[in-house]
């Protein structure tokens, strides 16, 4: 039987594909599934059956089987019950990639419960904000993070530690998961396209079905690669493409722990034999900005990158040093990965810089402002055809002669630097507690390795000064996340505001585009 696996090629999965062969990668059916069981127990038969290689920022390798996970998590999914969780609660998991952290993961889900990824790098605001919004009964964390979780109404705050894995050898190492296959099994905070404020995309048991488009033409996950993917598993790329697609398969996947360095990750893509990598655009040009790639020898057979484009540079810098094209895959966490360009397709051209084409199934189109199809060339939204409507996406794009889609600039306030979504809104919020603070407006601007930093402009009755700056990047990092604070702060005596006397950012962004050619 001819199984979509079986070509990496673009007229195979032409030919090849329906939504219902999707379903022959599992043992679930629509009626019962679970993702547990189908990205992780079933595949612990083979006792040293590798599931993920972590290469931890400190240097060290973890190498976890699928039949540690498989047992680790049915205990704690026993334990969970044995705390009164019950189906549909939440379980938030603030754990860098490491045993722990997948069995957590996968037991709330193999128990019913909801599994909640949460970034470590979040301050007290940023875990507040999504715990406020999602209700966990649990947190799982380690003791470094465990105060940002503290006096939380309803949340018990546990350390998931050496000692929390020990204890749990009291708990049976199976259980038999119940769940049906649409019911809630993930939460995936953004800080996404459809609201200000971080939202919790909810995933049900079923969705990795679908997610199997994204793994065989975003990519490109076959049997017998060696898989890695960067990302954090808290987001949506490390989650949904470099976590569950590959386990899905039985596919062994890479992943990062820890402060990102792209020395540390080009030692692990050598030491590991990776064949297939898929990472954030901001990603390669760490690496290539590093200088050491000439230090390593890889292996890379296909490669794809999300997030934002990628320059010309560091395209050139990707063919050089892996020799292989960089495959963009194109989606937003809401609706899904919709354009890719079929990373291992013998028979696919990957042009530079384009999105690539639609994945097999949907229908995509370049609009503009009533509906019509635009012409190539022609500059309008993105929109993709599900269920009968058009769901915008609030990007930009064109398409050529040939039906390949390019990215024209986002349609809304969203940030993405490094690969990171970031809220405008969420960022001002924070600035806007500074008590020397009266108004701030954040937005996106060029940089030549993050694609994007975030420039916070600040009307201050307050002398603005380098000390001043420093102040408020600290005062946000501390409060969100790490990577979440503007980089750049430019102190004003007022901001533009739209009639209706709303911050008007758009004309921040025309102002700031200007003083930059002008410069």
């Amino acid at each position: 039987m001819t199984r979509l696996a079986d070509s990496c090629d673009y007229a195979f999965a032409q030919a090849h594909y329906t939504p219902q062969r999707l379903w022959d990668f599992f043992d679930g059916d629509r009626a019962r599934f679970n993702i547990a069981h189908e990205c992780i127990d079933r595949h612990a038969a083979e006792p040293a059956r590798l599931a993920v290689r972590v290469a931890h920022a400190d240097g060290r390798d973890e190498f976890i089987t699928f039949r540690a996970i498989a047992e680790a998590s049915s205990r704690i999914a026993h334990w969970l019950r044995a705390r009164g969780v019950q189906p549909g609660d939440r379980v938030a998991v603030m754990l860098d990639p490491s045993l722990p952290f997948y069995a957590a993961m996968f037991g709330a889900m193999k128990c019913g419960a909801i599994a909640v990824p949460l970034f470590t790098l979040f301050g007290p605001d940023g875990v507040r904000l999504r715990v406020a919004d999602c209700a966990p009964r649990v947190l799982l964390t380690n003791a470094e993070k465990a105060p940002a979780g503290a006096g939380i109404a309803g949340t018990e705050t546990v350390i998931a530690d050496a000692s929390f894995m020990e204890a749990l050898a009291a708990f049976p190492g199976t259980y038999k998961p119940e769940t049906g296959a649409d019911d809630l099994a993930l939460f995936q905070y953004t800080s996404g396209t459809t609201r200000e404020l971080p939202a919790a995309v909810k995933h049900t048991h079923r969705s990795v079905v679908v997610l199997m488009l994204a793994a065989l033409y975003g990519t490109g996950v076959r049997p017998g690669d060696e898989f890695f993917c960067p990302s954090s598993p808290a987001w949506g790329h490390g989650l949904a493409h470099g976590t569950l697609a590959p386990l899905a398969m039985g596919v062994t996947t890479g992943t990062y722990a820890g402060r990102f360095d792209p020395v540390r990750l080009m030692q692990a893509l050598q030491d590991y034999g990776i064949t297939n990598l898929s990472s954030a655009s901001t990603h390669y040009r760490m690496m290539r900005t590093s200088g050491a790639a000439g230090r390593f020898r890889f292996a890379i057979r296909k490669l794809s990158y999300t997030g934002e484009p990628i320059d010309a540079e560091t395209l050139r810098f990707i063919d050089e040093t892996f020799g292989v094209p960089a495959c963009s895959m194109y989606g937003t966490t809401e609706v899904g990965v919709a354009l890719v360009n079929y990373p291992g397709a013998s028979d696919f051209t990957v042009k530079p810089g384009s999105l690539g084409k639609a994945v097999p199934g949907l229908e995509v189109q370049v609009q503009r402002p009533d509906g019509s199809p635009a012409a190539p060339g022609e500059i309008g939204e993105i929109r993709l055809l599900r269920r009968g409507e058009w769901v915008p996406t609030k990007d930009l794009g064109r398409i050529d002669e040939e039906g390949y889609f390019y990215h024209a600039g986002r349609a809304d306030d969203v940030i993405i630097s490094a690969g990171w979504t970031m809220s405008a809104v969420e960022i001002e919020d924070v600035l806007m507690q500074h008590p020397d603070v009266r108004e701030a407006a954040a937005i996106g601007v060029p940089d030549p390795v993050r694609g994007q930093v975030v420039k916070a402009f600040v009307v201050s009755p307050r002398q603005g000064d380098e000390d001043f700056a420093r102040e408020l990047q600290d005062f946000t990092r501390a409060r969100l996340s790490q990577h979440e604070y503007p980089r750049q702060v430019a102190f004003t005596a007022e901001l533009p505001k739209t009639p209706a006397g709303k911050i008007n950012r758009k004309a921040i962004r025309d102002a700031e585009a200007a003083r930059r050619v002008t410069a």
